[in-house]
């Protein structure tokens, strides 16, 4: 005997939701629906289609819930849906993270919203083009997490750390800051750039809580440096802003760095950093650290 389908799931915090917002939903299912191809899906031809897109009771199938249930939230009645619900219509109409992430929006459900887990990390030939193009100027990018995934030639001398000798876990900003001598004496201003970083890390993880990646980063930096549990006990939270950077090197002296910042995307993109010298003076430094042989 088949098992019945849930007609009405309940929610986990059950809320009324605004009017509007209820419309925008169902509006939203709709188009999400109607600009499905039931062909790509591989759903069978079953008599004439008079509207474009997938059935209601098709959605209701693929997501395995009543289609008078499905209906109702489509035609945007006050009902309310679990966080598990919702995803199962996200995935049977094909939803993309950011739109998986407005449709619990709109259902007022946003605190459940089920975050991917972290994709496979590397740079695409796009970004590694750019990088090359960058060159020779100091270059990297970076994750939110400050692992760093792609990088110049020009900035591994700027740090004095041959990255491609680093193994790629390691390749982290904060966490080479922390463990690597080399990478440390070339920070003038230690005692405001580390700060400065951990501030950074905090203010980024509020949107990642409980999160493992995160969690186990943070994990790391606690179990390499009493120094950074000490800094991260100050609370401090500071957005990503262009400043200058001072780094030092024992053969060619300091050099005044400006730190410009880009993103990939406008949300949760990876950053792209760039060094340009400050000043005269900085630029013919880093003209004679570049024509040094190097010893990272």
């Amino acid at each position: 005997m088949n098992t019945p389908r849930q007609e009405i799931p309940v929610a986990a915090k059950p809320q009324i939701l605004e009017p509007q917002r209820v419309r925008e939903l169902g509006m939203f299912l709709r188009a999400r629906r109607e600009s499905l191809d039931p062909q790509r899906l591989g759903l069978p031809r079953t008599g004439r289609r008079r509207t474009p897109g997938l059935r209601r009771e098709e959605v209701a199938q693929l997501a395995d819930v009543g289609v008078t249930w499905y209906t109702w939230l489509e035609q945007g009645r006050p009902i309310q849906a679990s966080a598990q619900v919702l995803g199962a219509i996200a995935r049977a109409l094909q939803c993309s993270e950011a739109e998986t992430r407005h449709l619990f929006i709109l259902a007022g459900m946003s605190d459940a919203f089920p975050r991917q887990g972290p994709s496979c990390e590397h740079l695409g030939a796009a970004s590694q083009a750019v990088l090359e193009h960058l060159d020779p100027l100091p270059a990297l990018i970076q994750n939110a997490r400050f692992d760093i995934l792609g990088f110049t030639p020009a900035y591994c001398r700027l740090v004095g750390v041959d990255l491609e000798r680093i193994a790629r876990r390691d390749r982290n900003c904060i966490y080479l800051a922390l463990t690597d001598a080399n990478w440390r004496a070339c920070m003038t201003d230690w005692d405001e750039i580390m700060p400065r970083m951990v501030a950074f890390f905090r203010a980024s993880m509020a949107d990642h809580m409980g999160e493992p990646a995160w969690e186990e980063q943070l994990q790391r930096y606690f179990d390499v440096s009493p120094e950074f549990s000490q800094i991260w006990q100050r609370y401090e939270v500071r957005g990503i802003e262009n400043y200058i950077k001072r780094f030092h090197n024992d053969r060619v002296g300091e050099m005044r760095m400006h730190q410009t910042n880009w993103w990939s995307a406008p949300k949760n993109g990876d950053r792209l950093l760039v060094y340009v010298p400050e000043d005269e003076a900085s630029r013919d430094a880093f003209e004679r650290l570049l024509a040094l042989p190097f010893t990272g």
